[in-house]
């Protein structure tokens, strides 16, 4: 089987659907060295993602979620004689007539369409014909799933969950070594609570700094804020709020850090707070656990489905109930290592290679 993979979102960033679409290829290609995966890259992304024997590389000038690749991705893919094409990043080249499976993580720009900027609502206004369009569907958690029912009507016969996994560098360590490394690279102090995602309105990070702000005067606990990830659309609001709420010394922006530095920056931290309005599966949290970290996360869309009974669930509208989660946690040891050991064992539930195995499955079943 000759099977096409859309990887050009990986030159513009590793993180969310990056990610998900380097973890995806590397457990395909490891996990069936007998097919062959074709990769589309853009042409900037000079060396191979990926370096196995079965995967080959196609560059292109197309660039992604851009309006030329509706017109130039048809005919670039149909001279590969694919049997199936995987768009990994929601939108296929809709006049492609190849056979082809479409990943969905989210339905954030419908739910919460005054959070995109007008670039973005163009692209993903593409939805309902890409959804008809596809011969099937990946979601990457129940909640997508019922999501795509529930607002554009899709068959549920005509959606595949197939969960993500954390990277397998996120593990335990030394939390003296990481600590070290994290204050080596980011001089940020010796207490801090970590947050991780890119800069956008749907992540929360006004009511995060809201209950921070709490935390530090109703409560007089004082570790750092360090806020690790892009800046994402519409995030000047953000920065705003920090000099209004005078935490400017207290906050520490690391913009992208680098995938060989996360581990590090998660077991050295006393938590992680991920208090976003609403998350397709919600990757972070998952990496978190699976170093070891205690997790605070919102307890809705996907959220509760990914961490089940490892963390403590709060209402993302309600800043005062995460103040209270973060006094929780950075208190009460005996629950921190609880958490710690179930974060472990939930994390260790989730799998790359039974992603592979299940995305495999959809491959055969679309190609046949």
């Amino acid at each position: 089987m000759q099977v096409g993979i859309d990887a050009r979102l990986v030159y513009y960033t590793r993180a969310g659907i990056g990610e998900y679409t380097l973890r995806l290829t590397q457990a395909l290609a490891e996990t069936y060295p007998e097919e062959h995966f074709v990769l589309l890259q853009d042409r900037r992304q000079v060396q191979p993602l990926i370096n196995a024997g079965n995967v080959s590389v196609v560059h292109t000038w197309v660039p992604s979620h851009h309006r030329a690749e509706q017109l130039l991705m048809p005919w670039l893919i149909g001279r590969l004689n694919l049997d199936v094409f995987h768009s990994p990043d929601f939108i296929p080249p809709l006049r492609y007539r190849g056979k082809s499976v479409i990943t969905i993580h989210d339905l954030a720009f419908l739910i919460y369409p005054h959070f995109l900027t007008k670039d973005a609502a163009r692209y993903y206004g593409q939805i309902d014909r890409a959804v008809r369009r596809a011969d099937h569907i990946v979601a990457v958690s129940q909640s997508t799933k019922s999501d795509l029912v529930r607002m554009l009507g899709t068959s549920e016969d005509a959606i595949t969950v197939i969960y993500e996994a954390a990277d397998p560098r996120m593990r335990p360590m030394v939390r003296s070594e990481a600590l070290q490394r994290v204050q080596a690279l980011y001089g940020v102090p010796a207490e801090f609570i970590l947050f991780v995602s890119t800069i956008e309105p749907r992540k929360n990070v006004g009511g995060l700094l809201r209950a921070y702000r709490r935390l530090r005067d109703d409560y007089k606990l004082t570790p750092a804020l360090v806020l690790a990830g892009s800046p994402g659309w519409l995030s000047e609001d953000v920065y705003t709020l920090v000099a209004e709420l005078d935490l400017k010394p207290h906050t520490y922006f690391l913009g992208r850090v680098e995938a060989d530095d996360l581990p590090f920056l998660y077991y050295a931290a006393r938590c992680l707070v991920h208090p976003a309005f609403y998350e397709g599966f919600g990757l972070t949290p998952l990496e978190a656990m699976a170093c070891g970290t205690p997790v605070v996360v919102s307890n809705v869309s996907s959220l509760p489905e990914v961490v089940g009974d490892a963390a403590i669930l709060v209402d993302p509208k309600q800043d005062e109930e995460i103040t209270v989660a973060l006094w929780r946690v950075l208190t009460d040891p005996a629950l921190c290592e609880e958490m710690r050991q179930k974060g472990l064992q939930r994390a260790a539930g989730f799998s790359w290679r039974r992603a592979a195995e299940q995305t495999m499955a959809v491959y055969r079943r679309v190609a046949t």
